[in-house]
């Protein structure tokens, strides 16, 4: 679900890849805002906040909601800067990267104490901020800008126009392809639900170490994807050896 690019990316691939960054997302978003009370999947709050804040002429808390603004962007920024920058001595470990970039900033923030957390609070919110600005640029890319997993708003847009339009496109090749977009932005939707119930849930009993749960699921999401690729190339292999000897 990492790995496949192009003509050989299938809808399965998206599927998987969104329900587990999804997860990750709402486990995120929640812990943000439990622990700092900060929304840490999207900035469209927060520009709304900043220009409160600017208007009110209260420069200082302005200033932490800008923060918040490019600290998504510069996640998104350091995310495309590392897939371009591994892609052509590297291209194995591309999307490793940003995963792994990103499993250390939530390991980071999960081993901090209370303490240090609420003194720190901007600053551990713009890390969250930060962490899925680089997850959300990163499948994107991945996906072709199909999947998106740290913010609704735009995805139920979408899900409700899809939805118009299973009433009107009645070919065969155009219900599917609906179908199977609305399948996607389901799964979006209630696995980023489901990542919010078990970050709400863990947080009581683990405060910030429950992000050590998102921290398991994309290193299982990673190796999982590694291990199927490496599968594939396999059989791929098997098949051209087995068809050069018949000849």
């Amino acid at each position: 679900m990492f790995r496949h690019k192009g003509k050989a990316r299938r809808p399965v691939h998206n599927l998987k890849l969104a329900s587990l960054l999804s997860f990750v997302a709402g486990i995120v978003n929640v812990t943000g805002f439990f622990s700092v009370k900060v929304l840490t999947t999207n900035v469209t709050g927060h520009f709304a906040y900043f220009a409160d804040d600017v208007i009110r002429q209260d420069f200082e808390t302005a200033g932490i909601f800008l923060l918040y603004i490019l600290a998504f962007l510069s996640g998104a920024f350091v995310s495309n800067t590392l897939v371009e920058a591994t892609q052509k001595n590297h291209p194995r470990y591309t999307d490793a990267v940003p995963v792994f970039t990103e499993i250390l900033l939530l390991t980071g923030v999960a081993l901090l104490a209370p303490s240090a957390i609420h003194r720190f609070a901007p600053l551990v919110a713009g890390i969250l901020l930060f962490a899925m600005g680089l997850q959300n640029a990163m499948v994107t890319r991945i996906s072709n800008a199909v999947v998106r997993t740290t913010h609704l708003t735009g995805l139920f847009t979408d899900l409700g126009i899809e939805l118009s339009q299973l009433l009107f496109y009645r070919k065969p090749e155009q219900q599917q392809k609906l179908k199977t977009s609305v399948k996607l932005r389901f799964a979006i939707i209630s696995f980023f639900f489901l990542g919010c119930i078990a970050g709400g849930v863990g947080f009581t009993r683990f405060h910030t170490r429950i992000l050590f749960l998102a921290v398991a699921v994309l290193f299982t999401g990673i190796i999982y994807s590694d291990i199927r690729y490496r599968i594939l190339l396999l059989k791929k292999r098997t098949l051209s050896e087995s068809a050069t000897s018949r000849r």
